[in-house]
């Protein structure tokens, strides 16, 4: 295959990160389109079926998460009766805020009980909101009030384990990017010079490559990165005649080696590039609002789902409530129970649906929150929000978002997932505990080990009534990039007048966007369907 400018941008992404090869590709005028906004949801009126449908229509919903309350809100809109059933004495489902008073009991068998200070949290749930997710607009339609949330400082750690060079070693995001962006442009600014590039760029493109790479990588006068202010100081600038001592950059070879910059990837990720958005007080602030609009004589708390059946009449749907078994015929239901849950209920779906459930994988994610009564983090390290991040199990420690400058605050002592996570998930919470203090300890030293004063964890697939984080599709991973598998397509058409949402349903899985943009569609269709009703 040629050697094209656009094939060269490809390999300088892959070496170099979005960052430089997005900054490079917009110097020689190859940067590309912004996409078409894509039309936004409009929900349905109930004018929608003045003249064309007789009578009433109601619609049960299996769940009270995002999917189930979006649908709900949405359907009661058009003038559905719904009925919303939830097996927790709460709304949000995995979107869930740990703050005092939470008591939980996990499938291990053991229960905890939340004894933070009063007003200090953490989202075991979902924590963050991209601002292009539709998320934002019903934070807006609700009246949910939003702060922001730092997913990225250049104040935090970086470290790997291993035996490479730089292992180890905590080093700040700042220094980290600094020399490995300015390390990659000198070697491409070198490349450039030397003309090994000339089949692939212009004598114009290279001029404007190399203003370019100067100043992505802070290089000097002669093209060579000799470190840099970005990197931080030893010891701060002042007045005067104080200019502060920058600190010197590691080896270019320890550098590339030693793999500090693995993690930067991430915040060029399309749902990670700050700004980022969160609820004040909690993710779980949407839900309640969701649960007010919807009203309570519509939503029944406790309501454990035990069959679900298309009968003539539409669906009936079996629950307990306080060990009495109820029951609920509605013209439609809206099933949002994690897909490997429903095979458990008694139920009449075919089995090419049960198979397509049954392609549905529940993952692995959880979180232990500590409260420090001593805001270290801030104190010593000037670190405001944003995570460290480390290749041992506990991943990444989240720094709190609110109450900045206060007495105390709740740090995420670990946010894993996969095998990271399944470290933790046999484990009591004691242990737990042990564990992430002991790798936190590696990463931010002695002080990570004291002023500690409650704790408290929770394990997705330990969870009652969730028994995952999310769910992998087999054969697409956790998105389906344009393409979806047979069973995934399968689960978007409804089984006579049974339909499946949730998150697992979208192209945003795991995120509240996607559990919204599925009730969305199923709110669309079967509200088109009864419409189109005589």
């Amino acid at each position: 295959m040629p050697y094209t400018r656009r094939s060269f941008m490809r390999s300088l992404g892959i070496t170099g990160g979005a960052g430089l090869a997005l900054g490079a590709m917009s110097s020689i005028g190859l940067a590309p389109a912004v996409a078409a906004t894509p039309r936004r949801f409009q929900a349905p009126a109930a004018g929608d079926l003045i003249g064309k449908v007789k009578g009433n229509h109601s619609v049960v919903i299996l769940g009270g998460g995002p999917s189930g309350l979006c649908s709900a809100y949405e359907l009661q809109k058009a003038g559905y009766k719904v009925t919303v059933l939830e097996a927790r004495n709460r709304p949000g489902g995995r979107v869930w805020s740990i703050r005092n008073g939470t008591e939980e009991t996990d499938l291990n068998g053991e229960t905890q009980t939340c004894t933070f200070s009063e007003g200090h949290f953490y989202n075991l749930g979902a924590t963050r909101i991209p601002q292009n997710h539709n998320t934002i607009d019903y934070c807006r339609e609700l009246g949910v009030e939003l702060q922001m949330f730092g997913n990225q400082n250049a104040n935090t750690f970086v470290n790997y384990t291993g035996n490479k060079p730089l292992a180890n070693q905590s080093i700040t995001y700042r220094a980290a990017k600094a020399d490995t962006y300015g390390y990659m442009s000198e070697l491409l600014q070198k490349a450039t010079n030397q003309g090994a590039l000339d089949q692939v760029l212009s004598k114009e493109d290279k001029e404007a490559l190399s203003s370019f790479l100067t100043d992505f990588g802070d290089l000097s006068s002669d093209g060579r990165y000799v470190g840099s202010s970005r990197r931080g100081h030893s010891a701060e600038p002042g007045a005067g005649l104080n200019f502060g001592t920058e600190i010197e950059p590691f080896g270019m070879s320890d550098v590339i080696q030693g793999g500090i910059g693995r993690a930067f990837s991430f915040e060029f990720g399309y749902d990670q590039a700050m700004t980022m958005m969160t609820p004040v007080g909690g993710m779980d602030r949407i839900y309640y609002k969701f649960q007010d609009a919807i009203g309570m004589d519509n939503i029944e708390f406790g309501a454990e789902v035990s069959g679900m059946k298309n009968v003539p009449e539409g669906v009936t749907v079996d629950y307990v409530v306080d060990g009495k078994t109820k029951s609920i015929t509605a013209d439609y239901a809206i099933c949002t129970i994690p897909p490997h849950l429903i095979k458990r209920l008694n139920n009449n779906l075919p089995s090419d649906i049960l198979l397509a459930l049954d392609a549905a994988k529940p993952s692995s994610s959880g979180k232990l929150g500590i409260e420090y009564s001593r805001r270290w983090w801030e104190t010593e390290d000037r670190i405001y929000g944003g995570a460290s991040n480390t290749d041992r199990d506990i991943s990444q420690i989240m720094f709190p978002y609110d109450h900045y400058n206060s007495d105390r605050g709740v740090v995420v002592a670990y946010y894993s997932s996969g095998k990271r996570q399944q470290a933790f998930e046999s484990l009591t919470h004691r242990q737990r505990l042990a564990k992430a203090i002991a790798e936190g300890a590696e990463i931010h030293g002695d002080k990570y080990t004291r002023d500690i004063s409650s704790s408290f964890s929770g394990s997705w697939r330990r969870t009652k009534y969730s028994e995952s984080a999310w769910a992998s599709w087999a054969g697409a991973g956790d998105s389906h990039g344009g393409m979806a598998t047979p069973e995934y397509t399968k689960l978007l058409e409804p089984v006579d007048r049974i339909y499946f949402a949730g998150d697992h349903l979208s192209n945003a899985i795991a995120w509240q966007h996607g559990a919204f943009t599925s009730a969305q569609d199923v709110v669309t269709h079967l509200h088109q369907r009864v419409a189109q009703t005589a």
